[in-house]
């Protein structure tokens, strides 16, 4: 009875040996819920934020038309002008003596002229009674023809001294104010040299340079938004007034936009921003449609390829595709080639996604439409 209770108990602890041995039944992986966007076309819109200067509509350099010592300078920096206001004045004495001169030669040549043409007439009846030659009558006619043009260069000579008497005085363009001074009483100055620079009062103007890539999106009368540090609390509008046809400093252009309103705060040489918004892609050339999805949704690949991973709804799988990416406006990849309008994407943790992988959507986040 002995042996056979043990005989029973080695065979139950064989059973249990036998049942502890046994492998555990394989698990399934946790299906994974992802954050998701149904993603929509729109027109391809680019916002480039590009840094101009304000200048005035306005602005003159100013300079004497003859040369000579200022005697008087009648405004400073900062003076508000008027059109045909006196600025300053050259020393004048040289250009009196000038006018003197040509004044007398004027008189001189009066003179003369009066002698010879009194004498034209005289041989002119004279021919006519046939007692002087042909000859000779024609040559009092020379002599009195050139005292007449003697006397005419000398009338001119007499408005070219009035005139240089004239331009010592520096006039004023127009209304404005003086922004620049280069010269002081009793310097001496050339002609040409510059005096003042004014700038007028017919509000400003922006000065950007705009990369060549984009120059052909500008376009003339074209509305662009403007910010400024000075102008924070205020909505400033500016339209393009002239796009300039060759390119300056580093392959950019000269544009000039008109501001649409005045602000009291603005002044010349302050910086602002201009925002130029277009409908077109600079990186591929195209237009038409995009999709934008958040950067977050993009996975880069090897060669400067890019990636979403799209959602199939009837298999739950993803399908990592790849996708033609344009400018980033906002935070938003714009994509022009690879999605379709109404296509589910996972636009979180892409990173950690693999192509063919079952996953359902998040539930219970908020739905990003564009």
């Amino acid at each position: 009875m002995k042996s056979v209770l043990t005989v029973i108990c080695i065979f139950c602890a064989l059973g249990t040996i036998s049942a502890c041995s046994e492998p555990p039944a394989p698990q399934q992986a946790p299906i994974r819920a992802i954050a998701w966007q149904k993603v929509t076309l729109e027109p391809i819109k680019q916002v480039r934020n590009l840094p101009g200067n304000i200048v005035p509509a306005e602005t003159a350099p100013l300079s004497f038309q003859v040369g000579g010592k200022i005697e008087k300078v009648h405004v400073k920096l900062g003076d508000s002008i008027r059109a045909g206001q006196l600025l300053a004045k050259l020393d004048t004495s040289n250009y009196q003596l000038a006018l003197q001169a040509a004044q007398g030669e004027v008189k001189r040549a009066q003179a003369l002229y009066s002698e010879r043409q009194a004498e034209y007439l005289r041989f002119q009846q004279l021919l006519e009674q046939q007692l002087v030659s042909k000859s000779q009558f024609d040559n009092a006619k020379s002599q009195a023809q050139s005292a007449r043009s003697t006397l005419e260069v000398a009338t001119t000579q007499v408005k070219i001294a009035q005139k240089n008497l004239a331009d010592t005085q520096l006039l004023a363009p127009y209304d404005g104010h003086i922004s620049k001074q280069f010269a002081e009483p009793s310097q001496q100055v050339a002609s040409g040299q510059t005096v003042f620079e004014v700038e007028g009062i017919h509000g400003f103007e922006i000065e950007v340079f705009v990369p060549e890539i984009m120059i052909k999106h500008i376009q003339l009368g074209q509305i662009c938004k403007v910010s400024s540090q000075v102008t924070k609390s205020s909505q400033l509008n500016a339209t393009v007034k002239e796009i300039a046809s060759r390119a300056e400093t580093a392959n950019s252009f000269k544009v000039i936009l008109q501001f649409n309103q005045a602000h009291p705060d603005l002044r010349a040489g302050m910086s602002v921003e201009v925002e130029f918004v277009y409908l077109s892609s600079e990186r591929n050339n195209v237009s038409g449609d995009a999709i934008k999805v958040p950067l977050s949704a993009v996975l880069a690949g090897a060669n400067q390829q890019n990636f979403v991973f799209v959602f199939n709804a009837q298999s739950n799988l993803l399908e990592q595709r790849l996708v033609t990416t344009e400018n980033i406006v906002e935070n938003q990849v714009l994509i022009t080639q690879g999605l379709k309008s109404g296509e589910i994407i996972a636009t979180a943790g892409v990173h950690f996604l693999t192509d063919g992988q079952q996953v359902t959507l998040l539930q219970n986040q908020i739905n990003i439409f564009n």
